[in-house]
Formats: structure tokens, C-alpha cells, sequence
């Protein structure tokens, strides 16, 4: 029997709205209605409606409550918020006003604050006339305090810090001027510089329009680390120091105290004297470093084609052939210095601190060299630094429980190309932990442990897979890198 193509009704496919692409627009496709998204509202009038059709979300009440949360804000966002934004703008300078307030009363301020309440109290409720006195001499002490910190300080102070970056043993300046920037007279102000965990203390004179006042101020530099000096603060308070009101004026600097380095010999007598790079096994394509001819390979850039011989042996074959030259890449030198920080690798703070001396003396002497540098030293990791940024991770450095063999990897990870690792670390080191070490390493990278022991004498050993470098004291180091290790 003949099929009625008009009675005929192809076969049709219901696809939900969210998976119509082009090609599903062409076909004959029954597009499922849009349904209106089902609000958190209702979806929790369901719940409670009908708990039996809901097990799942009940069994997890974490869900429930997430559910209930998103309809809270849901419900509330619109009203309240906007409510809430200007009830915080209009308290927030009350606010303010009341935080900076609180913090003009010194300890002694409280004390003699709560003294003055509770005598009040005392003397109210018992009849006493002697508490009475008490709280009276106490309050009227805490508001005449408050008048001497009354008044504003017109000036414009400057600190600087100068160097930014020393020795240990070098001298370190904070230097500061307070000027009179008002048209009248300032008044005596007290000044505080904090340096680290100490301040250091002046009293600026009184000063006419323009004026100036400069001082100065030595910072230890007596140990390795970090000093945060700054922010300059101007202060006044009542001869008692109940009220206080400081005032702050320049930002916090850090003066970055380096580790004690010994004068190294350049670096690279036996390994990286070059001007270009080192060459290396590595074949390459093109590069300056020529090795061999070989033949043609279609895709080979035909700059390289080394005419003369294809032509010679395309003579002798009879047919077309070439050759093209070969090279061996070369690196510039890169040096991955590692310092190890595990605590119990060192017997001593003592071989710490020349740990990081030797450390950051290889550091200097490589960029002075003109090497390119990646340095680990525990969290900070500087990767090409320039002669001022060099030595900071040893400013930094602490002894803690980082792992070496995490060193390992992390070396591998940051200085994969590198020429060469050096790890400095301390006597109690176990060596069958940096054999293990080594074998986290590129088999190309040559590595180098300098291993720091206090008071032994210069000890060379070769492990087969590293050398290992005793030294005993700062001094040392020069003497034990003077025969081209690195």
C-alpha cells in the first residue's frame, strides 16, 4: 500500500531547552517548555509539605541548612541591606571617633579610670567621704591629662634610611626631619622611631613657620635579619602618662642586615669561562657551537645547508643530495644555590650562621661574575637577582623543619637548566640523604655540597655522584674553591 505523504508524520524527538545547539534547530525536534525556575522558598514549602517525597535532603541536614541560608538571603537581601549600609555610614565616624579615643588611655589611664568609678560607687552607696576623695583625685586627674594632648600638630616629617642594605658590623642610619608646615609656632613635640623590637625616643623643639628640626639614630647591626624601622610617630602626652596621642607619619622600612661574606676568586676556572655559553652534548639545530654534517631532513631551516659538501657528494651519487650542518647547544651559566635550614642538620646556631656566610658568598661572587643565580633559601626563592637583591633571602633565613629532600625538588623544579647545583648545608647531615637527593636531580646538573663543620680542617671528598666540601671556618672557603670547583 502507497504511504500518504501528507498523512505521514515523521517520528519526533523531545530535547530539553538548555541542550538546543544550531544543529538540533534543523532537526524535527520537540523543544521542552521553559519552566520558570522553582524559588528557595517554595522548595523549602515542599520539604515541609511533603517530607516523605524529600528523604534524601532530610537524611543530610548540612544540605537542609544551606538551603534555608540561601533563602534568608534570598528574602532579606532587598530590604535589609540597604537599611544596614546606612546605619553603617551614618555611625561609622562615631565609631572612629570613638576607637581613637579609647586608644589615648594608657594602662596607668585605666587604672586610674576604674579607681576613680569604683570609689565613686563605693562612696555613694556606703557614705564614705574618704572614697569620695579618692574618685574625685582620680577622675580629675584622667581630664586634666585629656587637656594636654588637646591640640593639632601642623608638620611635614621625612625618614630615611640609609644604606638600605648592610654588613653585618656596618654602620646603619635613621635619619629624620620634622618640619613646621602651619604659619604660627608649633609647640614641643615628642617623637618615637621604632626599630624592631625597641624605639628610640627625641623631643623636637619648638618650632617658628618653616623651621626645621633633623636627628639621627644608629641601628645595631651586630646580628643577621631583618629590622623594620618606622613608622615615625609624634606623641603627646601628660606628665603622669595616663592620656597618650600618637600620630603616624611615614611608612615602615626594612633594613636588610646580610650575613658575613669572604672574598671569593672568580668563579668557572674549570667549568664556565666562556663568552657565549658553555657547550653542551645536546644537539641542536642552530646555534654557534658546530659539531658535525649530516643529511638533509625535509622541514631543516636551508640557511644551514652546507654547500660545498653536497655538491661533492652529489657529484659522486649522481643524485640530489645535501648536507646540513649540526650543532651542540650551548647554555649560559646558571648556578642553583641551595641552602639547607632543617634544624637538625646543624650542631650549633653557631654553623648556621656560617652556613649562611658561606652561602651568601658564592651568592655574591656569582653575580658578580655576571652567572645567572637561582637562590632557595627556606620560603624565598630569587631567581636572577641583581647585586642588591642577592644576599636577602640569607637576611630572612631561619633554622626550621623544611625537609631537604623538598630542597631537592624544589631546585629541580626552579633551576631544572641549571649548570650547576651547589648545596650548602651542616655537619650533621647524613650523606646517604643527599645521595638520595642527588638522584632527584638531572643526571646533566653536576652538584657540589659544601658541608659546614666548626672547627675541622678543608676535606675534599668524591662520592662518585657529587663532591662533598669541608670547610671550618670563613676563611676557608676561598682556600677550598681555589682549585676550580665551581
Amino acid at each position: 500500500m502507497p504511504i500518504n505523504m501528507i498523512d505521514f508524520e515523521p517520528p519526533q524527538e523531545t530535547v530539553p531547552r538548555n541542550q538546543v545547539d544550531d544543529a538540533t534547530r534543523y532537526r524535527d525536534v520537540v523543544v521542552e517548555p521553559h519552566k520558570p525556575p522553582r524559588s528557595t522558598s517554595r522548595y523549602l514549602f515542599d520539604i515541609f509539605a511533603h517530607p516523605g517525597t524529600h528523604l534524601d535532603i532530610l537524611r543530610h541536614p548540612d544540605d537542609l541548612w544551606a538551603h534555608i541560608r540561601t533563602w534568608a538571603r534570598e528574602t532579606w537581601k532587598d530590604p535589609v541591606l540597604p537599611f544596614l549600609r546606612r546605619i553603617r555610614t551614618a555611625v561609622d565616624p562615631a565609631v572612629r571617633f570613638a576607637v581613637a579615643v579609647v586608644k589615648t588611655v594608657t594602662g596607668l589611664g585605666w587604672t586610674a579610670l576604674c579607681l576613680g568609678i569604683a570609689a565613686w560607687i563605693v562612696g555613694v552607696q556606703f557614705g564614705w567621704s574618704e572614697a569620695g576623695v579618692v574618685a574625685c583625685f582620680s577622675l580629675t586627674m584622667v581630664v586634666i591629662g585629656a587637656l594636654f594632648t588637646i591640640g593639632r600638630t601642623n608638620v611635614a616629617v621625612e625618614l630615611s634610611l640609609a644604606p638600605m642594605r648592610v654588613i653585618v658590623g656596618q654602620s646603619a642610619l635613621a635619619s629624620f626631619d620634622i618640619t613646621n608646615s602651619s604659619s604660627r609656632r608649633q609647640s614641643s613635640v615628642r617623637v618615637r622611631v621604632p626599630i624592631g623590637e625597641a624605639a628610640a625616643h627625641f623631643t623636637a623643639p619648638a618650632l617658628a613657620s618653616g623651621e626645621s628640626f633633623e636627628d639621627w639614630v644608629a641601628i645595631p647591626t651586630d646580628q643577621r635579619g631583618v629590622v623594620t624601622v618606622g613608622p615615625l610617630i609624634t606623641y603627646r602626652e601628660d606628665p603622669l602618662g595616663l592620656i597618650r596621642r600618637e600620630v603616624s607619619w611615614t611608612d615602615r622600612y626594612q633594613l636588610y642586615i646580610h650575613p658575613a661574606i669572604a672574598a671569593l676568586d672568580e668563579l668557572g676556572t674549570g667549568l664556565l669561562r666562556d663568552l657565549e655559553g658553555r657547550s653542551t652534548q645536546d644537539m641542536s639545530n642552530s646555534d654557534l657551537a658546530f659539531h658535525t654534517l649530516r643529511d638533509y631532513i625535509p622541514g631543516d631551516d636551508q640557511r644551514y645547508i652546507h654547500w660545498k659538501s653536497s655538491a661533492r657528494l652529489s657529484s659522486v651519487s649522481g643524485e640530489d643530495e645535501f648536507m646540513v650542518r649540526q650543532f651542540l647547544d650551548t647554555r649560559k651559566t646558571h648556578v642553583g644555590l641551595v641552602s639547607d635550614l632543617e634544624t637538625t642538620h646543624f650542631a650549633s646556631d653557631e654553623e648556621f650562621e656560617l652556613a649562611m656566610s658561606c652561602a651568601a658568598s658564592i651568592a655574591a661572587r656569582t653575580v658578580m661574575d655576571g652567572m645567572d643565580l637561582t637562590v632557595l633559601c627556606g620560603d624565598q626563592v630569587v631567581v636572577r637577582p641583581t647585586s642588591n637583591y642577592a644576599l636577602d633571602p640569607y637576611s630572612w633565613a631561619v633554622r626550621s623543619e623544611r625537609s631537604l629532600m623538598g630542597e631537592f625538588e624544589r631546585v629541580r623544579d626552579r633551576a631544572g637548566d641549571a649548570s650547576m647545583a651547589v648545596i650548602v648545608t651542616g655537619s650533621p647531615t647524613p650523606l646517604d640523604e643527599l645521595l638520595r637527593g642527588r638522584t632527584v636531580l638531572p643526571y646533566a646538573i653536576p652538584m657540589v655540597v659544601i658541608r659546614v663543620a666548626m672547627g675541622r680542617k678543608i676535606a675534599l671528598r668524591d662520592t662518585g655522584t657529587f663532591i662533598e666540601l669541608t670547610v671550618g671556618r670563613l676563611d676557608d672557603l676561598p682556600k677550598a674553591l681555589r682549585g676550580g670547583l665551581i
